[in-house]
């Protein structure tokens, strides 16, 4: 019987290297919210020498663009977009102390190596259920790239936002077996 694991954010080194593939988690604490044109840019800060917005040692990113809130709600729907369209930037990102990424679908080997020699994890969580999803997340506020609408920088404070591991900082990979069914 597998048990759900609890993960507070911001994630240490020792946290992740205790996760395997398959193990399913729950997330409490803070999340950004970014997909591909905070992730450009945010390297692009890097790449000349800026402070960013964010901290990204320990940090949990998920890669959600949400729907406005309705009333009453913190946040709209909030389902996850295809990670690989974030693999061109994530090894950068990881290498400045990003910990885990949370999105659904594989990444490419590029990015699964450098979760290994960083010490980080990809999480994978439920495409198509953005509104349970949604549940999970107690407060949002926007804290950078306003103009991006959608895709700007959110701050999500979560509780109990479930995901599985599905690439490991050793290597290990939930998408492994499945490719070799085919």
């Amino acid at each position: 019987m597998n048990c759900v694991k609890r993960l507070r954010a911001p994630l240490t080194e020792a946290d992740v290297h205790l996760l395997k593939a398959g193990d399913e988690v729950v997330i409490d604490g803070i999340v950004y919210a970014a997909r591909d044109m905070a992730h450009k840019r945010l390297c692009l800060a890097i790449d000349q020498g800026e402070r960013l917005p964010i901290e990204l040692e320990g940090a949990i990113i998920y890669f959600v663009g949400p729907t406005p809130a309705r009333p009453g709600r913190v946040i709209g729907a909030a389902g996850p977009t295809t990670s690989a369209r974030m693999d061109p930037f994530s090894p950068k990102l990881i290498a400045h102390g990003l910990r885990a990424m949370i999105g659904k679908g594989y990444r490419n080997e590029e990015v699964r190596q450098t979760l290994k020699q960083s010490g980080a994890v990809h999480l994978s969580t439920l495409g198509g259920a953005g509104a349970l999803l949604s549940r999970h997340i107690v407060r949002a506020e926007v804290v950078a790239y306003e103009d991006l609408g959608t895709e700007a920088i959110r701050r999500l404070e979560v509780v109990d936002f479930p995901a599985i591991v599905a690439y490991d900082a050793a290597g290990g990979s939930v998408y492994d077996d499945v490719r070799s069914v085919k």
